[in-house]
């Protein structure tokens, strides 16, 4: 159907043979691959953290709340533009969600100075988003946290590498969330990582992930154990065998697949420099010393005269797919009601963004094709508004 779909999977027969491996092995549930997968992700992070492989990212959201121990009447702040995991996240544990408004048109991040107004007495925590793969500024945000002894979430679920003053985004913070659904930099349809310095909060994300169980089938399959314990209430956030098997094909490919995204930004930044209409956020991260983006997304502001709806329709018609990054919580019917404080810059973005398609496979052809016909419609959206006028 698309031409140019928004994301396509870098995937080849390397992932085919994992899954099939995992099939003769005849061990489908948590098991060795789990654990290798773990150790090579906690190695790509470093710092000596433990890693959790969970069912997605939005598991390791709830996990770390619970880990936390936020409760009801606790407040947490989140970005103001993110995807609605993070408020799903904040609500189901009872607590208040308190969104912080963005940096910047330029800058989409959540701006360190809104966290700093939002924090009361009852500020339990704040999640952070590195949105589209651009990392946040962590020391500000780390030292504010650490100021009024705030726990400090990273929602990494745009990039697995992202690298800010030579640090793995995901280790700032008591616990790093990050996704490997279809989409993202690092796929394998469903999955995350929980991912965590203290050992402590390492072991209750093990509880947490499954039942709160002392000891795992594997376990008893092995020998290890007889029977079990329960030390606390638990989930199943479990993470299966043929995941974690094409997880570790595609750590290995994540700097590569990393890197040729951030070549065809840089061809999407050349091919769009000279249309007024449409704006490029984040360009200051790009080249700037000791930081590593993840180029997780493409997303643009179009200008407020341009109609949204009428260019998705027009690129859609030339077999282009794209997508919006994100709507605003406000205009969900579950958070209507929650009388947000304002947040103008992200309420803007939301209004304006359209994301554009971006994959590691994507050719420069498709990027031209991409940004023709968008110049394309918009020359002819301000031809008509011209002869109407």
């Amino acid at each position: 159907m698309w031409n140019v779909p928004l994301f396509e999977l870098n995937f080849d027969d390397q992932e085919s043979d994992a899954v099939q491996q995992v099939i003769d092995s005849r061990w489908l549930t948590m098991g060795d691959r789990i654990q290798s997968f773990e150790s090579q992700f906690s190695s790509l992070i470093g710092n000596s953290v433990y890693a959790t492989a969970v069912s997605s990212c939005t598991a390791a959201l709830h996990m770390a709340l619970l880990a936390l121990d936020i409760k009801p009447g606790d407040e947490v702040i989140i970005p103001a533009l993110t995807f609605v995991a993070d408020i799903n996240a904040v609500v189901m544990t009872g607590a208040t969600p308190v969104p912080a408004d963005s940096e910047a048109l330029s800058d989409w991040n959540v701006s360190c100075r809104s966290i700093q107004d939002r924090i009361t007495s009852k500020t339990k925590a704040v999640i952070v988003v590195h949105f589209a793969g651009y990392p946040c500024e962590m020391e500000a945000i780390s030292i504010l946290c650490k100021e009024h002894h705030i726990a400090l979430i990273e929602d990494v679920a745009h990039g697995p590498g992202i690298l800010y003053r030579g640090q793995q985004c995901g280790s700032f913070g008591q616990v790093g969330c990050f996704s490997f659904f279809t989409n993202k930099n690092l796929s394998i349809g469903e999955g995350g990582m929980f991912v965590t310095g203290d050992p402590e909060l390492h072991q209750k994300a093990l509880y947490l992930r499954s039942h709160g169980m002392t000891a795992l089938t594997l376990d008893r399959h092995k020998g290890r154990a007889v029977s079990y314990d329960v030390i606390q209430p638990g989930l199943n956030y479990r993470m299966d065998e043929i995941r974690a098997a094409i997880g570790q094909v595609q750590l290995q490919k994540l700097s590569t697949a990393n890197a040729r995204r951030g070549v065809l930004v840089s061809h999407y930044i050349h091919c769009l420099s000279a249309c007024d209409g449409v704006t490029i956020p984040f360009l200051d991260y790009i080249g700037q010393q000791g930081s590593q983006p993840a180029y997780h997304i493409f997303p643009v502001l179009l200008a407020p005269e341009y109609h949204r709806p009428t260019v998705i329709e027009g690129l859609k018609h030339e077999g282009i797919q794209t997508s919006i990054h994100y709507p605003s919580f406000r205009d969900f019917s579950a958070y209507r009601t929650y009388g947000f404080a304002a947040t103008p810059v992200a309420d803007q973005i939301s209004r304006q963004v359209l994301t554009l398609p971006l994959f590691p496979g994507m050719t420069f052809e498709q990027v031209e094709l991409v940004t023709n016909t968008l110049k394309s419609i918009i020359q002819n959206m301000e031809h008509n508004h011209a002869t109407s006028a």
